[in-house]
């Protein structure tokens, strides 16, 4: 099983751009898309479904052209659901579950909080109803992907020069502490079980510059269930796309 997750800072102009060459070529078994922004009816089912992506769950914001996230799949889940039953959340578009055999795959756009003190109090109360949500349903499906955009980044090694950011959202210490928690809860990051390499970013600001100089952050994530740790086959961050200024990775499971 072959997952892809992917923020595609608007999934209309990664479509014009070229994403469905790329997602032709890289065939992933099932394709999580973070930060769609727009609503199921704008975009292009045909081409997917072209592309053998026969399932199609999308969970839009009702603010249009804002966040939503999506799950293309070449098989149908056996089960689904849209949202965590938070209304507050839920209206942002920003989680979708999808059972397949005995794995749930978890797709989520963790809110950002870097235009100011509201956000980052919304994006922290969002970390602990999440948890909450994680652990209510791993009773009943322990084996879990949880895929997306965390908007953080969790190690010094993770992050271009850590010593800058102390104060900056994404690399708070709160925001490292709780995903400090969320690993002790028996999760494993799955990029780090084979590559421990430090300079390995998902993410570049578009600063001038940025990109060239390798100034990224890490903050795109497959994090598994501690039980999905010995059927781990590869996990990667791809080169990054023209049509993103983040980079997709991808995990293999047996």
């Amino acid at each position: 099983m072959k997952i892809i997750s992917f923020n595609l800072n608007g999934i209309r102009s990664a479509i014009n751009k070229g994403l469905s060459e790329w997602l032709s070529q890289e065939s992933p078994d099932i394709f999580c898309v973070q930060e769609t922004k727009a609503q199921p009816e704008q975009i292009d089912g045909m081409t997917l479904q072209s592309l053998g992506y026969k399932s199609q769950l999308v969970h839009s914001a009702l603010k249009k052209g804002y966040s939503g996230v999506a799950v293309f799949s070449k098989q149908k889940p056996d089960y689904y659901s849209i949202g965590m039953g938070v209304t507050d959340y839920d209206s942002e578009g920003r989680v979708i579950r999808a059972d397949f055999g005995d794995v749930t795959v978890v797709c989520v756009y963790i809110p950002s909080g870097t235009t100011g003190e509201v956000r980052q109090a919304v994006k922290m109360q969002f970390l602990e109803a999440f948890t909450e949500y994680l652990m209510e349903l791993r009773k009943t499906r322990p084996n879990l992907v949880i895929c997306g955009d965390y908007n953080i980044c969790h190690k010094p090694i993770d992050i271009n020069h850590p010593e800058r950011h102390t104060n900056v959202s994404g690399f708070l210490p709160e925001e490292r502490e709780w995903f400090d928690r969320l690993i002790d809860l028996g999760f494993v990051d799955s990029f780090r079980v084979f590559n421990r390499e430090p300079n390995r970013y998902s993410w570049w600001s578009f600063r001038a510059g940025s990109r060239q100089k390798n100034l990224g952050w890490r903050i795109d994530y497959h994090i598994v269930s501690e039980s999905l740790k010995s059927r781990l086959k590869s996990a990667a961050i791809y080169p990054q796309a023209e049509f993103s200024d983040h980079a997709p990775v991808m995990v293999e499971l047996i």
